[in-house]
């Protein structure tokens, strides 16, 4: 029973091997970064180059979609490389990359959340009227109405003294 046990653990492990190696011989880098950020927003990578899977890098990340380069400001175990950027203001999909002491390059796309800017750029439309002006003429100041006199009757006789006469 412990034999065929050990066999199956054995077989299990070259298995993995077996699938791990294809990724590692196409020249592909293991590695994580942020893939969804406001604009203007923090972006952190990592890569661990100790595991197999990542590399050691040789430069900062960079893409259109950085304000600045990422620098490698964090270390740790597994070789650990992290650090952090922060991305533009203009929405969209970008790539990220930076190159590796052994010649491969590690790449990974990200999106920068919101609605991208249109791709045709549109003139404005001139006026359709044009405006008035300026008048060179000096008009005069309006007159100010005169006030309207009340006239008071003076008696009975003037405003009818409400009898048939």
């Amino acid at each position: 029973m412990f034999k065929k046990t050990l066999i199956g653990v054995m077989a299990v492990g070259a298995a993995m091997l077996t699938v791990a190696a294809p990724a590692s011989a196409a020249g592909e880098v293991t590695w994580g970064m942020t893939t969804e950020v406001e604009p203007g927003g923090q972006i952190y990578a990592q890569v661990l180059s100790g595991v197999g899977y990542g590399c050691t890098p040789t430069g900062p990340v960079t893409s259109k979609g950085f304000a600045a380069p990422l620098s490698w400001s964090e270390g740790g175990n597994w070789g650990k490389h992290a650090g952090y950027t922060t991305a533009i203001k203009t929405p969209g999909r970008y790539t990220a990359s930076f190159p590796c002491t052994d010649g491969r390059t590690a790449t990974q796309g990200f999106t920068i959340l919101g609605t991208p800017p249109p791709t045709t750029t549109t003139k404005p439309k001139p006026p359709t009227t044009k405006p008035k002006p300026p008048s060179t003429k000096t008009s005069k100041p309006a007159k100010p109405a005169k006030p309207q006199v009340a006239v008071k009757p003076a008696g009975a006789p003037q405003t009818g003294d409400g009898s048939l006469s």
